[in-house]
């Protein structure tokens, strides 16, 4: 890949990332509104008490699945078979997704304990893990499904 094309896909990378920020914080507004202060994590595995954190995950893990595919439609030119190519995407950005977040998660818990912040905080922490997760998913989707032309 020249570094024309590196560039290209960069600069769409991180448009999509913001784009995502702005609509998903936006989205996350609507659902957790009632909320005054909303803890970032809690120390429990299972809980009844929405999170930061926890809801970053899940909106980040979906996304991540959805995006890989959105990205694959996306392409014009030639691209890499849909099957395995981009099924295997999905399931890998799903699951790199999961355990990144996740890991973060339990060391901000194990490291920072439980801390309150306020809803507008929270949603923008969330606009912003789904902005790069975004990003990250837009990038290596079209790195690997863009076939080259020479």
């Amino acid at each position: 890949m020249t570094s024309e094309k590196k560039s290209k896909l960069v600069k769409g990378a991180v448009i999509t990332g913001m784009i995502n920020a702005v609509i998903n914080g936006g989205i996350q507004y609507f659902l957790l509104k009632g909320h005054n202060r909303i803890p970032i994590s809690v120390d429990s595995i299972t809980n009844t008490v929405e999170t930061v954190l926890g809801t970053a995950v899940m909106l980040a893990i979906t996304l991540s699945m959805i995006l890989t595919l959105v990205a694959y439609f996306g392409i014009k030119g030639k691209k890499a078979p849909f099957f395995p190519t981009t099924i295997i995407l999905v399931l890998k950005h799903g699951f790199v997704t999961f355990g990144i977040l996740t890991s973060l998660s339990v060391l901000w818990q194990k490291y920072m304990g439980t801390v309150e912040v306020s809803l507008v905080s929270g949603l923008i922490i969330i606009g912003v893990i789904a902005g790069i997760v975004s990003a990250f998913v837009n990038y290596f989707t079209l790195k690997e499904s863009i076939l080259s032309e020479e």
